[in-house]
């Protein structure tokens, strides 16, 4: 299994939409465990961690997002697994 983290920034109109909502629900379906929270700048940070073809997966629905969301930048930096999250979670 190729087991890897992710840092992604997610720009737009993605708070105040139910973003971290969809974002967890994404991850949630896909098994990734990690947690997502607003940022006092407007984006929204996600912590991703799993099968890198599954978080791959999530950051296309990022793209996406719910409804009302209008993402305009999605920035992905890589990491390495940690194993460091059980779940995922909304935080704050």
């Amino acid at each position: 299994m190729d087991r890897i983290g992710a840092e992604i920034h997610v720009e737009g109109r993605v708070q105040g939409v139910s973003f971290r909502v969809f974002v967890a629900s994404a991850a949630r379906s896909l098994g990734l465990s990690g947690l997502c929270r607003n940022l006092e700048s407007g984006e929204v940070l996600v912590r991703a961690e799993g099968e890198r073809k599954k978080i791959e997966s999530l950051i296309e629905r990022l793209w996406i997002g719910p409804p009302a969301a209008k993402v305009d930048e999605v920035r992905v930096v890589w990491k390495p697994w940690q194993g460091e999250y059980e779940g995922f979670i909304i935080d704050g």
